[in-house]
């Protein structure tokens, strides 16, 4: 009787092995043999799996960006409130600094997405899903009476996802430019201003 296949969890277990290396090296100048080498094979075996460094990396992104999306939209699922819903939406969506695993990882493979079009596809799709995320919980709100929004849901919410992402750049470099409670309140403040709610003055939730 034949064995049975290894091979999804092999991949498996060598994205996690590229997770780390991203980590710890950065993607500029990241080889596959850091990757081999945290996973415990040669880079031919590595090949195996992915034919590339360039599929491999995709990979990564990939997962990243649909467990990013996935853990914002489950937030927005569980607050029935759409002013906590949008409070949440807001610190769901920041980095806690360069510790924060999943948000550093999209924004390094952003290097990729300055030249290869797989992985600005993947980034675009990132944006339109918060972009769409954002949308709903303004107009679920505005169709309420709990907001009064200055502009249409969608340039409010293309606008934080824009603000969002600035931010979160200078959360996750070497030097912090700020704090991660400061950009927040920047983000509040604008959400504030443009749903003429005070999402500033929220109690946060218990354990925030």
């Amino acid at each position: 009787m034949p064995r049975p296949s290894r091979a999804a969890e092999r991949r498996a277990e060598l994205l996690v092995a590229a997770r780390e290396a991203i980590l710890e090296h950065g993607v500029i100048g990241l080889r596959l043999r850091d990757i081999a080498d945290r996973a415990d094979i040669s880079t031919g075996s590595l090949l195996y799996y992915f034919p590339n460094l360039t599929e491999l990396l995709y990979e990564v992104q990939r997962a990243a960006v649909e467990r990013f999306c996935s853990n914002r939209e489950e937030t927005a699922a569980a607050e029935p409130d759409p002013r906590r819903r949008l409070a949440g939406l807001i610190r769901a969506g920041l980095p806690t600094g360069r510790e924060d695993e999943l948000c550093f990882l999209i924004y390094e493979l952003g290097a990729y997405a300055r030249i290869d079009a797989a992985y600005a596809a993947q980034h675009i799709q990132l944006y339109e899903r918060q972009v769409a995320l954002y949308s709903a919980v303004l107009a679920a709100g505005a169709a309420s009476g709990a907001f009064t929004l200055t502009r249409d849901a969608t340039t409010i919410a293309r606008t934080l996802v824009a603000l969002e992402d600035g931010l979160g750049l200078h959360l996750t470099q070497a030097v912090p430019t700020f704090t991660a409670a400061v950009a927040e309140q920047l983000l509040l403040a604008y959400a504030t201003d443009s749903t003429g709610c005070a999402l500033d003055k929220l109690p946060q939730p218990e354990g925030a």
